[in-house]
């Protein structure tokens, strides 16, 4: 039976852009080291390959596991379903 990590931890669903605008879905426990390491060529192919990004929106998740769901569930949205929820981000925050 698996075991969920937590050890007081915060684990994150983000979206990263692209320098290309493509968007990029990603789970972590650390997003400053994780977009150190998309910007210096070590953290994926995708990201790589088009010149690094800028994480554009996170959710916090007391889980790996629920963290990488929520990734999961949103690789499979359109880009158009993944910028819709960017702009509505954006709006609130704003």
């Amino acid at each position: 039976m698996g075991r969920a990590i937590t050890l007081g931890a915060m684990f994150y669903f983000y979206i990263l852009r692209c320098k290309d605008r493509s968007l990029y879905c990603g789970s972590t426990n650390n997003l400053e080291k994780r977009l150190k390491l998309h910007n210096t060529g070590k953290g994926s192919a995708y990201v790589k390959s088009r010149g690094g990004g800028e994480i554009v929106y996170s959710e916090s998740f007391d889980t790996l596991g629920d963290a990488m769901r929520r990734e999961v569930e949103v690789k499979k949205w359109s880009k158009a379903k993944k910028e819709k929820l960017l702009n509505t981000h954006n709006n609130e925050t704003n």
